[in-house]
């Protein structure tokens, strides 16, 4: 890390009035060549070859995390992530090992991170995969606490960085005490109370940055005076308590956490709010309309027809195969033949993606949803220019790299010529921008300010010019939304793979169509495409098909059912009525979605393999995905990760976007 990025973590000038939870330290145990000997033992030497990437990415973060000296903070929570990741794929190796007596034990020690010398501070367990993830979570959360008790509260990006820092350790620390502490015995510092502990400690820590921040932008706010007095005095009351009845037992007088001394946080001059601010606050934006929508938004009508088949309910999650067989962007990558490819933790995205699996062959039984074209438009100097007048040429000077990045992509999405994968992920950086620029709108003061033209993705005559950002974020989800019925369209549905592609694809265009139908669609009144009732209307399509290909999946050889039929026929006559009747039906009389809705009233059957060990990889996978999701979607501390899109690099924000377009993007700074 550069020393731009130390100083930007390690200037609090009163540190320990910050609680920083020190990490566990672990003894090295070699991972590789065990489980791999039992993969071929148990499967077979196929199998082996299929799932060794991930063995070796798993001994690679377990060595990089225990021995490799220096890591920076960010750096250590990368790998660390990483490594969970890993763990939860392998998981029921551990299963099996510990019943093969033909197989070497693994033996984890991992010591007490407050007082590895006490009699009860070393913890010593054969093939404990749980102990193993307790401790790594532990260190997740003591490394988010670490990077929180470092910043620099006197600034806005420091703020946002401690405020999510900390927010992110509270969730580490909750999801030990609630999911993995129970079933660990081990040192004092992974039992269920000192996991509560640290929970509501880092949450507290948290807040109070929050209230004193509000207390800064408004020295008049009694209420939030009020609630932050009120929150001290209850910290203090708390943990004064906790660590009295804990300091016998696991920690010396000497080491015990000074809790109870609290910071006060700098004045700060709040009428000087920088754009490097408002871009922070966008990045949050961002955060704030993906995670407020599930992922797996037909659960429900899933289930409903998978019980129908199988008489049960499935327990794993959606496997997301799009972003593992497709995306650039996706460390972990399913390639030629099911193998599973787990790339370095360290290193940084485009990472290589098979697009030979797509087909250039159509499929009669799906429909794609056709994407909303756009006129060219010169985003970047409509940005500068509003940033110079309302803030400074030297402002702009410094922002200008990032609004021609911004520019850039938003060229790059409407290329043709690109492939789907890419052109996806393209859609989603430019989407994130967006989101990034969206607190500088509406530039009521530019004197050229951006106007965003759209035309009907059904009708191509009608078309909307707007000064709006929420218009060009409904065009944006609408586009991705539709370019994965284009991905479902090419994926040969006859194949394990392109089956699973083909309904992965389904889920994300539902995904999309959803936010935009919850979260934008009424804020972006344009062609009726955006409207609220067409989005509606593609969402029942495809949850048609969704329907269609779940009741036709893969292990079944069923003759079929009256009721999965009525539930598909549900679904198209839903779509069918929104789009012949009312405001839709003019729009749509040249359109081949009602006809094709009428013919979706039937089923069809598909022969596939059986599953393999990928397959249990790949469901621990889902599983650490569920678990990390939440602690892991902190906007402001991700800008700290040296692989991701958008970094803060020698003090400025770099966005890293190589891949788009297959040119390596130039570096661009915002200080």
């Amino acid at each position: 890390m550069s020393n731009d990025n130390q100083r930007l973590l390690n200037p609090n000038p009163n540190p320990e009035r910050l609680l920083a939870i020190p990490v566990k330290k672990s003894d090295p145990v070699e991972l590789y060549r065990p489980l791999r000997n039992l993969v071929a033992r148990k499967y077979s030497e196929s199998d082996a070859q299929k799932v060794e990437s991930v063995l070796e990415t798993l001994n690679k973060c377990r060595s990089d995390m225990v021995e490799r000296g220096g890591l920076s903070l960010p750096m250590q929570r990368d790998c660390l992530i990483h490594y969970f990741k890993c763990l939860c794929m392998v998981d029921p190796l551990f299963t099996a090992i510990s019943s093969d007596s033909d197989s070497d034990p693994i033996v984890f020690v991992w010591y007490d991170a407050f007082n590895s010398e006490h009699e009860n501070g070393v913890s010593s367990q054969r093939n404990s995969i749980q102990l193993e993830k307790a401790s790594v979570l532990f260190n997740l959360g003591a490394v988010c606490s670490q990077i929180g008790a470092s910043c620099d509260l006197t600034t806005p990006l420091g703020r946002h960085l401690a405020i999510d820092a900390f927010n992110a350790a509270a969730i580490f620390f909750y999801k030990l005490w609630k999911v993995f502490a129970k079933d660990v015995s081990a040192t004092l510092d992974l039992t269920l109370l000192f996991a509560e502990t640290l929970y509501r400690l880092s949450g507290a820590q948290a807040l109070e940055i929050r209230l004193q921040q509000q207390l800064d932008h408004n020295n008049n706010d009694t209420a939030a005076s009020s609630a932050l007095q009120q929150h001290r005095i209850a910290k203090v009351k708390f943990f004064k308590v906790e660590a009295h009845r804990r300091r016998s037992s696991i920690l010396p007088k000497s080491q015990l956490p000074k809790t109870i001394s609290l910071f006060r946080s700098c004045p700060l001059d709040h009428d000087a709010v920088s754009v490097t601010e408002k871009l922070v606050r966008g990045i949050c934006c961002w955060m704030s309309l993906v995670r407020s929508c599930p992922l797996d938004l037909d659960a429900e009508l899933v289930k409903k027809i998978w019980k129908l088949k199988h008489k049960s309910i499935p327990k794993q999650e959606r496997i997301p195969y799009l972003d593992l067989l497709l995306s650039e962007y996706s460390s972990f990558k399913i390639i030629d033949d099911g193998k599973l490819v787990a790339n370095p933790w360290d290193m940084p995205p485009p990472y290589p993606t098979n697009l030979e699996i797509l087909s250039s062959s159509s499929l009669s039984i799906m429909l794609p949803i056709p994407l909303k074209k756009s006129e060219p438009l010169d985003l970047y100097e409509s940005l500068r220019s509003y940033v110079a007048l309302k803030y400074s040429e030297s402002e702009a000077e410094r922002v200008e790299g990032l609004f021609k990045m911004v520019d850039k992509l938003r060229s790059e999405m409407q290329r043709d010529d690109l492939s789907l994968p890419v052109r996806r992920d393209c859609l989603i950086q430019y989407l994130k921008c967006v989101c990034m620029i969206e607190p500088l709108f509406p530039m009521t003061t530019s004197p050229n300010p951006p106007i965003f033209v759209w035309y009907n993705a059904f009708n191509p005559q009608q078309d909307s010019s707007q000064h709006n950002i929420h218009f060009e974020k409904a065009s944006v989800l609408f586009n991705l939304g539709a370019l994965s019925t284009h991905i479902t369209l090419s994926c040969d549905l006859s194949t394990v793979q392109g089956y699973r592609l083909a309904m992965d694809a389904l889920y994300d265009a539902s995904y999309w169509f959803f936010i935009l139908w919850k979260r934008v669609a009424e804020k972006a009144s344009a062609t009726i495409d955006l409207s609220v009732n067409c989005v509606q209307m593609l969402r029942e399509m495809i949850a048609a098909q969704i329907a269609d290909l779940t009741w036709n999946c893969p292990h079944s050889h069923s003759d079929g059912s009256s009721l999965a039929g009525y539930l598909v026929t549900l679904r198209c006559r839903k779509a069918y009525d929104l789009s012949t009747l009312g405001p839709l039906a003019e729009n749509f009389v040249q359109s081949s979605i009602p006809q094709f809705l009428e013919s979706k009233m039937k089923t069809r059957h598909v022969q596939t393999d059986p599953s393999d060990v990928t397959e249990q990889f790949l469901s621990g996978y889902c599983e650490a995905q569920s678990l990390l999701q939440e602690a892991c979607q902190t906007p402001s501390l991700d800008l700290l990760s040296e692989v991701g899109p958008v970094m803060i690099k020698d003090g400025n924000l770099v966005i890293n976007l190589r891949g788009i377009g297959g040119d390596e993007l130039p570096e661009t700074t915002v200080t």
